[in-house]
């Protein structure tokens, strides 16, 4: 009993961290004036009317860290592509360091010289796998960006804008992955997507057509996040393990990523792009359906045949293996699933109640220390930093409404949709879609616009949707010794996005 408790408790400190966090942004103190106005609010600038370029202009004029920022910004973005060659850079200390360790032990005098050098070449491939580390590239860059605004505005103001931040989709993401990556999960999404599956005879073809077809349309039901890590944990026993061609690998993620942030459109609750703007504009399921849904739908079925066309020699060659069974000769109790779907449905309904979601997740973590039979060991490690990689881009994006704003209010539709799916690469989609639920005379058309362009641009890069880090995270191994090339992934979401965007600019 003792020993239970003990475990419990040690599982359950990651969830305490977390509550602290969504008290901090949820308990401070009222922010006096100065702060209030940090960043500067939209209408204080007072320039309806001017160009785009004078009213970028006149912003940087009116408060110099605009700009500030926005490199910032923009420096940690080029980070993010940079992400390969610095864990490239880690692999060389981590080669020179076991080269050391395995030279004969040195002499008396040299041995002081010899650890210097041990520990110079540990520390070094821990620096640059730190950096090299995706989800962590806007967590580093807080640290220039509370410098500049400490240093320009004052560290009250720092203090406040930071505490400030609305932690929730962070905390809620954390939550998720960690549930969804559960044993009793997997075994009932599995078994979901294997009637899918058998249709094909169970062949790595007919699973990869399974997987990516129906997993991401999940998203619309037990949210996007759940959905890219079921899908991805599955990819990996079910495909990734049977070392399929290195083009199709890229073409399978950057699929992915694309389908499912465009799967979660079927409702109104489950998209963190969609989530920004339903309430405000009052769009509802059927809303949802009839203008996103069935269009998303049958891009996921277009994209997938286009590609599996392209590949079809190479599904041939694939051959399944014992390992690419995930659960063999073992069925979870369907009491214990369906309390683990009661957990998600719990997560997902108070989705934007942080110490709710972390008290849920507590209890969780309590229930699989008593059903230790039926579970493996929570890993919290990827939900963690995929956390850190949101909320870090929380806490810039405030800072880049000056630009994003009028950008956005300079286009017609077409432009918008089409300079929301470009934006969102470079951005959040959830940032993209709630900056323009901020911006005033919004036509239907301009709303259906940018919300198009924000779910269909969102696998073009990791930080382009909120779960795409989570699934980068499972895959990357799979991907060489320096993970996911940023550019690679690109081309393989470019036809998928491209089809996306078509279907949405052309149909009713």
């Amino acid at each position: 009993m003792k020993s239970t408790l003990a475990l419990v408790l040690h599982r359950a400190l990651p969830c305490l961290l977390l509550f602290a966090i969504s008290v901090a942004a949820f308990g401070t103190e009222p922010a006096q004036n100065s702060e209030a106005t940090f960043p500067t609010p939209l209408e204080i600038y007072a320039d309806n009317g001017a160009p785009l370029w004078e009213k970028l202009v006149g912003r940087v004029h009116t408060d110099p860290f605009n700009l500030v920022a926005s490199i910032i910004f923009l420096l940690a973005i080029i980070h993010t592509f940079l992400a390969a060659k610095f864990r490239k850079i880690a692999h060389h200390f981590e080669h020179e360091h076991e080269q050391l360790q395995r030279q004969p032990p040195p002499s008396a005098e040299n041995a002081a010289a010899h650890y210097r050098k041990l520990d110079h070449k540990k520390f070094w491939s821990v620096v640059f796998h730190f950096l090299g580390e995706v989800e962590a590239v806007f967590g580093i860059w807080l640290i220039p960006l509370t410098i500049a605004i400490t240093a320009m505005k004052g560290p009250s103001i720092a203090k406040h804008y930071i505490n400030g931040v609305n932690f929730t989709e962070p905390i809620f993401v954390v939550v998720i992955m960690a549930i969804a990556s559960s044993k009793p999960i997997l075994f009932f999404a599995e078994g979901a997507l294997k009637r899918v599956a058998d249709i094909g005879k169970g062949t790595p073809a007919a699973w990869w057509l399974s997987i990516m077809t129906v997993g991401p349309l999940l998203g619309s039901f037990i949210t996007e996040p759940a959905a890219m890590t079921i899908c991805a944990l599955l990819l990996v026993t079910k495909f990734f393990k049977l070392q399929p061609s290195m083009p199709l690998r890229y073409a399978t993620i950057g699929l992915l990523f694309v389908h499912v942030s465009i799967g979660g459109t079927l409702t109104h609750f489950a998209a963190p792009p969609v989530v920004m703007v339903a309430g405000t504009w009052n769009w509802d399921t059927l809303f949802m359906v009839q203008h996103f849904g069935w269009k998303s739908v049958l891009s996921i079925v277009i994209a997938n045949s286009a590609v599996f066309f392209y590949f079809r020699k190479d599904f041939l060659e694939l051959r399944p293996s014992a390992e690419s069974e995930l659960m063999p000769e073992q069925r979870i109790p369907s009491s214990i699933v369906l309390a683990h779907l009661l957990f998600i449905g719990f997560v997902v309904y108070s989705a934007h109640y942080a110490a709710l979601v972390v008290v849920a997740f507590m209890f969780f973590l309590a229930f699989v220390a008593a059903t230790e039979r039926n579970q493996d060991v929570i890993s919290l490690r990827g939900p963690v930093l995929v956390g850190f990689f949101l909320a870090g881009l929380v806490i810039h994006g405030g800072c880049q409404k000056w630009w994003i704003e009028p950008v956005l209010t300079s286009l017609n539709p077409v432009q918008l949709m089409l300079g929301a799916t470009v934006l969102t690469a470079f951005n959040d989609n959830a940032a993209i879609t709630y900056l323009a639920s901020l911006v005033p005379g919004f036509t239907d058309q301009a709303k259906l616009a940018v919300v198009a362009g924000a779910v269909a641009g969102g696998g073009l890069t990791v930080i382009a949707n909120a779960p795409n880090p989570a699934g980068q995270s499972i895959l990357q191994s799979y991907f060489g010794t320096n993970g996911v090339d940023a550019f690679k992934l690109f081309l393989g979401a470019l036809m998928p996005t491209v089809v996306c965007v078509i279907l949405f600019l052309l149909l009713p």
